[in-house]
C-alpha cells in the first residue's frame, strides 16, 4: 500500500499547514483537488478549531490533516524579556507606541489534553506535529481512533527519533522550506540541510514512508523528490497567493515581488528559527538575535509594531513567511496549483 493509499488521497500532494496564513478554505480546496489539505491549529483555541473542523467536514468527504505544535512552553525570564523590550524600544518610539503596554501571551499553543478532547469527536484521519511528538499518552489517544501520525524531521537523528516513538511517516523538511523549522533535538542551525541532501539520507535511515518538503513548487520538483525516495511531497509557499489563502495583501505583494528572492532564517518573530522574506526588522536587528525570548514569547512585543506598520501599508515588521522558491506563487485557485504539481508526474 502506498502512502497516498494509506492517507486516502488520489495524489501524493500534501498542503503544508501554515498557521496565521490559512484556514479551512485552503484545506478544503486542496482536498477537493485530490491532495491532502491541512488545518494548522497552533494559533486556534479548542473552540475555534472545532468550528473550523465542522466547516471542513461539511464541505468535503476527503481526509484532512490537522496540525499541532509540540513545544514545551518556556518558563518566564524577566531579564531576557527586558533585553528584548530594550532592543525594540527605538521602533516603539518611532511609531508612538508604549513598550510598557505590551500584553502578555504566547500566541502559539502546544498540543494538549484540551486540544485532543476537542479533536477526538472528528476522528481526523491524519494528525501531524511540528517540533517532535506529544507526550506518549496523548499520542496513544490519537492513534486509538486510527489516525495516521506525521511529524517533521530536519535531520537524520530527528527522523530516527520520530520513527522510534511512533510516527507513521516522516516529513523531511529541507532548509529551503518557509515558515518555522521543525528542529527539536538541537538548536544548531549548521545541522540543517537542503531537501535534496536531506531526503535520501532520511530515506535510507528509516523504514517508514518519507514526505519531502522545502523548495518544491512544480511538477519537476515533485518528480525529483519522488526519484530520491519520497512517497509524497508537502508544499506550502506555492499556495500562499491562492484566493483560498488568508495571507494578507502585504504578504501576497511581497511573495510576488523581487523581495521574495531574498529570504532568511529568523527568530525575531516568534523565538524559533523560521524562514521568511527579509524585512526591515531582520535587516536592522539581524535575522537571528540572542535577545529574542524563547519560543513563542517573542510574538507579543512584535505584534504592536506589525499592526502599526501594516496600518501604513508596510510589511517592515511582519512575518512574511516564504520558502526559498516562491517562483510559482500565483493568484490562481488552489486546485490549479495541485494540478500543476502533479502534471506529467502522477499517472
Amino acid at each position: 500500500m502506498t502512502l497516498a493509499d494509506r492517507l486516502g488521497i488520489d495524489l501524493p500532494i500534501l498542503q503544508a499547514p501554515m498557521a496565521g496564513a490559512q484556514g479551512s478554505e485552503l484545506a478544503i480546496a486542496v482536498s477537493r483537488a485530490g491532495g491532502l489539505g491541512a488545518l494548522p491549529c497552533a494559533m486556534l483555541s479548542p473552540e475555534a478549531m472545532a468550528e473550523e473542523l465542522e466547516t471542513l467536514r461539511a464541505a468535503t468527504s476527503g481526509p484532512m490533516n490537522v496540525n499541532f505544535f509540540c513545544h514545551t512552553p518556556p518558563a518566564p525570564d524577566p531579564e531576557r524579556l527586558a533585553r528584548w523590550h530594550a532592543a525594540l524600544a527605538p521602533w516603539y518610539v518611532e511609531f508612538g507606541l508604549d513598550i510598557e503596554a505590551v500584553p502578555a501571551g504566547a500566541g502559539r499553543r502546544p498540543f494538549d489534553h484540551a486540544a485532543c478532547e476537542a479533536l477526538e469527536p472528528f476522528r481526523s484521519e491524519v494528525v501531524s506535529f511540528h517540533f517532535g511528538l506529544p507526550a506518549p499518552d496523548l499520542l496513544a489517544r490519537v492513534k486509538a481512533w486510527g489516525a495516521t501520525v506525521l511529524s517533521t524531521a530536519t535531520t537524520v537523528e530527528e527522523a530516527r527519533w520520530l520513527e522510534a516513538r511512533g510516527a507513521d511517516a516522516v516529513i523531511a523538511q529541507g532548509l529551503e522550506a518557509g515558515g518555522h523549522r521543525g528542529l527539536f533535538l538541537t538548536e544548531d542551525l549548521t545541522t540543517q540541510m537542503g531537501t535534496l541532501a536531506l531526503l535520501p539520507q532520511i530515506r535510507q535511515a528509516v523504514d517508514v514512508p518519507v514526505i519531502a518538503a522545502g523548495g518544491i513548487v512544480d511538477a519537476r520538483g515533485v518528480a525529483a523528490a519522488l526519484a530520491l525516495g519520497a512517497e509524497a511531497v508537502q508544499v506550502g509557499t506555492a499556495f500562499l497567493c491562492c484566493p483560498e489563502s488568508r495571507a494578507s495583501a502585504i504578504h501576497r505583494r511581497a511573495l510576488m515581488s523581487e523581495a521574495a528572492r531574498h529570504t532568511a532564517l529568523t527568530n525575531l518573530y516568534s523565538g524559533r528559527p523560521a524562514r521568511g522574506i527579509v524585512t526591515r526588522l531582520m535587516r536592522e536587528l539581524g535575522p537571528i538575535s540572542e535577545v529574542a525570548p524563547a519560543f513563542p514569547l517573542a510574538t507579543a512585543a512584535i505584534a504592536p509594531l506589525r499592526a502599526a506598520a501594516e496600518a501604513q501599508g508596510s510589511g517592515d515588521f511582519s512575518p512574511l513567511w516564504a520558502g526559498q522558491n516562491a517562483s510559482r506563487c500565483r493568484e490562481v485557485p488552489a486546485a490549479e496549483v495541485v494540478a500543476d504539481l502533479s502534471r506529467g508526474v502522477i499517472d
